[in-house]
């Protein structure tokens, strides 16, 4: 298969930056201006996102996206990386870490999950008959509608309005292949149970929680840094689902000091 539509910024240890689900590579760029002179930034977009729509239909499961992006690391030659993710990204980064670990060195899970079920479902339905309306040619602003209160804190959408508006016409652009593979990345995640996945998980992970997070609340934080041997569990106070997106800085000056302490320089 052709690798995964990627982009590498930056020089140094190796990192791989892993997307949300509704994200393409670029929402990354703040992010990436504080990690690329630390690191080399590989970000990328899985099947079923904007970029790598070329390559046909996602994988019906999160080894398969897991599957992916080692290959992709086979393509770039990298034999082990710094694995950070946020959302759908970190359940793909647990799948890569536990059937992959000597390709992990160090493993940041943010926003994440360790099972999805009814509890941490958002509006399930309307949301799903909204990205299939959008898929057949419909107006896409309705999914960012419902994804937004999920998504971002009550305060950042009142004081970034302007912002908000220009999102909602980019999506109403986005070409309905888009929302169709967005349906395909949330049927990987459908019921999903990663909790047999985490005992196999050996490298050092930091899991960070957001405190007001409504997709995949604090508790399943939590519960991921209970079950990952050694986990270290930051909770940031106030943060909501979209904390990368509301405070990119926060995000990468909070993990920075974590990829530091588990540079490969410092590996045996």
């Amino acid at each position: 298969m052709t690798a995964l539509a990627h982009r590498i910024d930056g020089e140094g240890e190796p990192l791989l930056l892993l997307n949300g689900g509704l994200m393409t590579m670029m929402a990354w760029d703040a992010v990436v201006a504080r990690l690329a002179p630390s690191h080399r930034v590989i970000r990328c977009d899985f099947r079923g996102q904007l970029m790598s729509l070329s390559l046909g239909q996602a994988p019906p499961t999160m080894r398969g996206h897991a599957e992916d992006l080692a290959a992709l690391l086979d393509t770039l030659g990298v034999v082990r990386a710094h694995v950070v993710g946020a959302s759908f990204g970190a359940l793909a980064a647990i799948e890569l870490a536990a059937a992959h670990g000597a390709r992990v060195q160090s493993l940041v899970l943010v926003t994440a999950t360790d099972v999805v079920s009814a509890e941490n479902h958002l509006e399930q339905s309307a949301l799903r008959a909204a990205i299939r309306a959008a898929a057949a040619g419909g107006d896409g602003r309705t999914v960012l509608d419902i994804m937004a209160p999920y998504t971002f804190s009550p305060e950042w959408l009142e004081a970034h309005r302007q912002l908000f508006e220009t999102r909602r016409a980019q999506f109403s652009m986005l070409p309905p292949a888009w929302y169709a593979g967005l349906d395909t990345l949330l049927d990987a995640i459908e019921n999903l149970d990663l909790r047999p996945s985490l005992a196999r998980i050996a490298a050092p992970t930091l899991v960070v929680g957001a405190e007001r997070d409504r997709i995949f609340p604090v508790e399943r934080s939590r519960a991921l840094g209970s079950a990952i041997r050694g986990a270290a569990l930051m909770v940031v106070p106030g943060a909501p689902h979209g904390w990368a997106g509301e405070d990119p800085a926060g995000f990468a000056d909070s993990i920075l000091p974590f990829l530091s302490q588990h540079s490969m320089r410092g590996s045996s």
